[in-house]
């Protein structure tokens, strides 16, 4: 608002922040975040479960962060139909956190709870971290319960390739750097910038509002396609990746 009051351009950068009445944000898509997630966790499902019904535990971020109720918003819209058919069991959706010890603990209660569960949606790589090492402790073996996340941080890459993660929501940062960075250059020069760049709305819930976006393209990484995305662009470097016991899981899908 001060920003705004002394005739400064202003652009809220990652999340959006509501009934700020900012002239524009710049972010990944993140409702296409939350659907790469769903559609992630629906191939793994099949694949990780065979024939079991998927006993699902779906996990939130922060109910205080718009970029989590987006993510929820595109996973839940993949996952709605197969839990409303009966295809999918709906088991528990804890109340979300970006907290990973809190989101441990409510993973472990509803997990407690819910004695048929085989499966997590969980909304990104830190929060799955702690969830993944105490499913490990319960006996869980690779390949058989999945989970998701976002982020592509080492610890979830190294979860994916060893067989407890289903893949991560890969957003390269230099993108969205980039693009604020141009959108910057037009607000500066006090021109409006094109449709090229300025791509979509988001919505201010508070305002009631539709925000102009630079909504960026996010991408799901597997084992199969980490070294033409996260090894190529460096975000993790190789030797980070495959150190000790996960220099077999690297050399298995290839990744060098």
């Amino acid at each position: 608002k001060y920003a705004n009051a002394h005739g400064v351009a202003v652009i809220d950068y990652d999340r959006l922040t509501l009934g700020s009445n900012a002239p524009y944000y710049v972010s990944f898509n993140n409702v296409e975040v939350g659907k790469l997630i769903g559609q992630g966790f629906v191939s793994c499902a099949s694949k990780w479960l065979g024939t079991k019904k998927p006993d699902v535990i779906v996990m939130r971020g922060a109910p205080t962060d718009n970029n989590a109720t987006l993510f929820a918003q595109g996973y839940d819209s993949v996952l709605k139909p197969y839990f409303s058919s009966g295809k999918y069991t709906d088991a528990a959706n804890p109340p979300g956190t970006w907290t990973p010890s809190t989101a441990l603990t409510e993973f472990q209660q509803a997990y407690t709870a819910h004695k048929g569960v085989n499966s997590a949606v969980i909304p990104n790589d830190e929060n799955g971290a702690p969830i993944i090492s105490y499913l490990k402790t319960q006996g869980i073996k690779p390949d058989t319960f999945p989970t998701t996340g976002q982020d592509a941080t080492l610890v979830g890459l190294q979860n994916i390739i060893s067989g407890y993660q289903c893949g991560t929501v890969y957003k390269p940062i230099y993108m969205e750097a980039q693009a604020t960075a141009a959108l910057a250059m037009y607000l500066r020069a006090g021109e409006k910038p094109p449709s090229a760049l300025v791509n979509g709305t988001t919505e201010d819930t508070t305002l009631h509002k539709a925000i102009p976006s630079v909504l960026l393209p996010p991408e799901w990484v597997t084992p199969k396609n980490m070294e033409s995305t996260i090894i190529a662009d460096k975000f993790v470097p190789a030797s980070q990746l495959c150190a000790g016991s996960y220099a077999a899981d690297c050399s298995k899908y290839g990744i060098k």
